[in-house]
């Protein structure tokens, strides 16, 4: 077994360094000498280690206390480098790396806002976090700052707490360290546009360093007219103490994008549309550039954030840790999008027209976050306890507007669109509400906040005993709080609209409000045959109360009613994990199943009510590899199978939305000599249904599903001199047409990016 200790005095890339080490030399095999080896690296004696560039030893979070080979989940750690190989700019297309990540528009009119995604068919958007805490802003997270990207699968909430059903994702961001570098790099894009990055580290004493990363970009959307991303930002990072027995770390950033959005194209002509008029069913695609936006649309975000973060060691073996963080996000965006067909002239499809909606969204999110955690290590008797325990608290609020259509918009001609048609306006919400059920005199509701309050306690105890056992064990305990409260355009607190006028026994509620406690647990048992190779089970909860995305309705069929039941995951896992060629490369295989129980589901009764009785059964098998066959051999890849049944509740039998029953992906690189390195790779996206109704029958209306797709994409880099390097990736080598997203209604899509390239040149001062 291979312990982490936790008495550290430096970043967690020692450690990783410590046990490659450790793992290269047979005689260093056992974990009494693999631990001492780390201990001595900690003290200041050098290892030497050929650094893997993409193989992870361990994770950030200090809730981890064993590597990855002992931890019994499926864990992919998606390093730096990787990202930078692939020119991945964005979460999302690092993410690509993970099979089972699925990507989701919305509904008819509106499209997804931020980082929207299913990870093993579940909604991913409220598992986020960064270092270690929650980051619940709606934003596209740019990779410009991130060290590492954890992907961590199963039931997470004991770990992460509410939520995180079928796992949660980790950002970690580059921090200051006591050694000096510096690199930029600088890309164009055959599409049109640039990006430009840079990346400083400086000791600015013996204990005591400063990191600065900037952004600049401005990036045609490829294969898209109009649509773009652009922007700027700046991450600070400053540490004291480092390599000491006392730390601290404080790093702030701030990123602005101003984007033109994408409402996506009509589907027509797609393979498995329909239309009931066979001339529209037998129509060509329109063309995939087809902007059916305005010369108006905009999406503007901007994402700060502060974190202090405060180490240290204590005499008495006890490591602690101390993160706060404040952050605040904003959102707004106009977009418009394309709905139904109208062919008018059935003869002639140059007179097809496409409705548009418009859609704004202004939203505003602050979050503070703070953690105290403390790491030990003791024995009783023959076993040896590596004990987590600690505190949490969040405070998160959503502020929302809602706003109300003027005017007409343009139909959209279906082959030809103009973006500078007439489009409707969009303006804050401040007419008298008329509709039945409302109070009178009410106005509409233009502002809903929301406001989240949660407190945690948490402990994990890791036990080994022999060489052979480990034994997880973990629980969480939540106590929230939700105030979700509407507000007129003046600013004026609004009752919630009920069905009848209240009374003095019935008062207006001026606020939902919902508190609640959720419990979630985690165990797990690990053997390891051999000190490179483990065999484990593992047995996790999660637990989503109402909610839970900030969001209280007074509706009694509606998941967020607070009265509702949470709904629960379990998760079943099973698996292998092995380090091969003397630890430089890493082996995962795992068997789960995921059980979603207390799901809200239509009552079949003549009540009309829905009930907390939906059991959904999501298992499958995962295989993974990561890092270095040769010294110039990279390579990370997974394959993951997805069988989604509906148990109870719902069409019994019937498959989830948006959940491929096989998804992989594959990176590789080989260095052909100290000038020149080659690679490449290939995802595989299985189909993905979202008409579930229809099995194999053809669609009612619209597309009925995504077809399964192949990209393939290549990478090349020349050593110019010993500092400057030049890259070339190109994406989609075969120009496979393929749909990227499909929206709820299947009436639009965004099509997936067509062949194209960039070229970076990297330096390095």
């Amino acid at each position: 077994m291979t312990h982490i200790r936790n008495r550290k005095h430096g970043a967690n890339r020692y450690l990783s360094a410590a046990l490659l080490a450790a793992a290269a030399v047979p005689a260093l095999s056992s974990a009494a000498m693999a631990q001492e080896k780390a201990d001595k690296k900690l003290e200041g004696v050098t290892v030497t280690a050929e650094e893997n560039t993409y193989k992870a030893d361990v994770v950030s979070s200090p809730k981890q206390t064993q590597a990855l080979i002992d931890t019994p989940k499926t864990v992919q750690v998606i390093k730096k480098e990787v990202i930078q190989e692939q020119q991945a700019t964005t979460l999302v297309e690092a993410l690509r790396n993970t099979p089972g990540i699925t990507l989701q528009m919305g509904e008819n009119g509106n499209t997804s806002s931020g980082d929207t995604f299913q990870m093993r068919g579940f909604d991913m958007s409220s598992s986020l976090l960064v270092d270690g805490l929650r980051d619940r802003g709606v934003a596209t997270r740019d990779t410009f700052n991130i060290e590492q990207i954890e992907v961590v699968k199963g039931a997470g909430g004991a770990d992460t707490g509410r939520g995180a059903s079928s796992g949660y994702i980790n950002v970690s961001t580059k921090q200051a360290s006591l050694d000096d570098a510096a690199s930029a790099s600088a890309t164009a894009y055959t599409q049109g546009g640039y990006r430009a990055t840079a990346d400083v580290n400086k000791a600015i004493g013996e204990t005591s360093a400063l990191r600065l990363n900037v952004l600049s970009q401005d990036i045609d959307t490829a294969g898209r007219d109009h649509v773009k991303r652009s922007g700027y930002g700046v991450a600070a990072a400053y540490g004291i103490g480092l390599e000491t027995k006392t730390r601290f770390h404080l790093s702030g950033q701030y990123l602005n994008n101003d984007n033109v959005p994408d409402g996506g194209i009509s589907s027509i002509g797609w393979e498995g549309f329909y239309n009931a008029t066979a001339e529209v069913r037998a129509a060509g695609k329109v063309r995939s550039e087809n902007f059916y936006g305005s010369v108006s649309d905009f999406e503007n975000q901007e994402q700060g954030s502060v974190t202090a973060k405060f180490e240290h060691d204590f005499a008495a073996g006890i490591y602690f840790t101390n993160v706060s963080r404040w952050s605040n996000t904003s959102l707004e965006r106009v977009l418009t999008g394309v709905n139904g067909i109208t062919a008018t002239t059935v003869s002639n499809p140059a007179t097809w027209t496409l409705a548009r909606s418009r859609q704004r969204v202004n939203q505003k999110a602050e979050t503070f976050n703070n953690v105290s955690n403390f790491v030990t290590s003791f024995e009783t008797g023959a076993l040896t306890h590596d004990l987590v325990f600690g505190f949490e608290y969040s405070d998160e609020t959503t502020n929302t507007g809602s706003f109300t259509t003027v005017g007409t918009t343009t139909l959209a001609n279906l082959y030809n669109p103009n973006p500078n048609d007439t489009m409707a306006s969009l303006i804050l919400t401040n007419t008298l509400n008329t509709s039945t059920g409302a109070f009178p005199g009410q106005l509409n509701t233009a502002w809903t906040i929301s406001d989240t309050q949660v407190a945690s306690i948490y402990a994990f105890d890791t036990i080994s005993f022999g060489e052979k056992w480990i034994v997880n064990l973990g629980f969480r305990s939540d106590s929230y709080r939700l105030e979700y409260t509407n507000y007129d355009y003046l600013g004026n607190r609004l009752p919630q609209v009920g069905t009848t006028a209240p009374t003095a026994t019935t008062p207006r509620v001026l606020s939902l409000k919902a508190a609640k406690s959720i419990n979630a647990y985690k165990a797990g048992l690990v053997y390891k045959p051999t000190p490179n190779g483990s065999i484990y089970v593992s047995y996790a909860t999660s637990v989503t109360p109402p909610g839970s995305a900030g969001t209280l309705s007074n509706t009694a069929i509606n998941i967020n009613n607070a009265n509702v039941d949470p709904s629960e995951t379990k998760n079943l896992e099973a698996g292998v994990k092995w380090d091969l060629f003397e630890g430089r490369l890493g082996l995962t295989g795992a068997y789960y199943k995921t059980n979603l129980t207390n799901a809200i589901v239509a009552d079949t009764n003549l009540d009309g009510y829905a009930e907390n009785l939906g059991d959904r059964e999501i298992k499958g098998f995962e295989i993974g590899l990561n890092g270095q066959i040769t010294d110039k051999w990279n390579i990370t890849a997974g394959i993951q199978t997805m069988d989604d049944k509906q148990k109870e509740g719902g069409t019994v039998g019937s498959t989830s939305r948006w959940s491929p029953e096989l998804s992989g992906s594959f990176w590789s690189t080989y260095a052909l000599s100290d000038k020149i390195k080659l690679g490449g790779g290939a995802r595989y996206m299985g189909e993905q249904k979202r008409d579930l109704t229809v099995g194999e029958t053809p669609a009612t209306s619209n597309m009925a599903k995504i077809p399964e797709y192949w990209v393939v994409d290549a990478y090349g880099s020349y050593q110019l001199t010993a500092k400057a390097a030049l890259q070339l990736n190109v994406y989609n080598l075969a120009d496979e047409d393929y749909i990227g997203q499909l929206n709820n209604g299947g009436a639009r899509l965004i099509p997936g990016a067509p062949r194209s390239a960039s070229l970076t040149l990297n330096y390095r001062f």
